[in-house]
């Protein structure tokens, strides 16, 4: 993957997870700047979404800890655990939220 290639499919990700937190029905604030996206949840707690353009791979730091997603096979993978980006934010969200919410691409 290019940088082009990359800047490209991580602002499409970063712009899909705005949409699919507006989405979801659940009362979380959300701010995109520059290549992050801050989710704020009631709790006060954050999940942070940001680019890594040098490594190509979009970070999230939440609560509890932070993972490193790559770009394969038209997904973002976990380099930690191996696991897909929207299963991964669902299960980051529901537990900052404290209910459970399910968030998918559009």
């Amino acid at each position: 993957m290019n940088d082009s290639q990359y800047n490209l499919a991580a602002e499409n990700i970063l712009l899909a997870i705005e949409e699919a937190i507006e989405n979801c029905g659940c009362d979380i604030d959300y701010e995109g700047v520059g290549g992050m996206l801050t989710l704020t949840f009631k709790n006060a707690s954050k999940i942070i979404i940001n680019k890594q353009a040098p490594l190509h791979e979009i970070w999230v730091a939440t609560k509890f800890n932070g993972h490193h997603f790559h770009f394969e096979n038209d997904q973002w993978f976990d380099k930690r655990g191996g696991g897909e980006l929207w299963q991964f934010m669902s299960n980051a969200v529901s537990k900052q939220a404290e209910e459970t919410i399910v968030i998918t691409e559009q």
